[in-house]
């Protein structure tokens, strides 16, 4: 799958939350190129439920480790629960 095509897909939590929508990504230019991260933009709920503060304009968007997926499909979901998210020391907010 393209990385662009990613764009967009929905980011659901194993426990079926709707984190948020992918906006990009993170590549690791050593001699294998490859995907690191993907950029996740939080939804108001996630935002509230990560505890993490609302810019004033926009949303939050939080770096997420391509470990942490589970499944590409429709959407892309992810092997933890949002509780497991949350835990996670690798996402980082933008």
């Amino acid at each position: 799958m393209k990385v662009g095509n990613m764009n967009g897909m929905k980011v659901i939590t194993a426990d079926a939350f709707n984190l948020g929508e992918v906006d990009g990504a993170h590549a690791d230019t050593g001699p294998f190129w490859r995907i690191t991260h993907l950029d996740v933009e939080l939804t108001k709920e996630a935002t509230k439920e990560l505890n993490f503060k609302k810019p004033m304009f926009g949303s939050l968007k939080v770096s997420l480790p391509i470990t942490a997926i589970r499944e590409i499909g429709d959407v892309i979901t992810l092997n933890k629960s949002l509780l497991q998210f949350k835990d996670l020391k690798e996402v980082k907010a933008e």
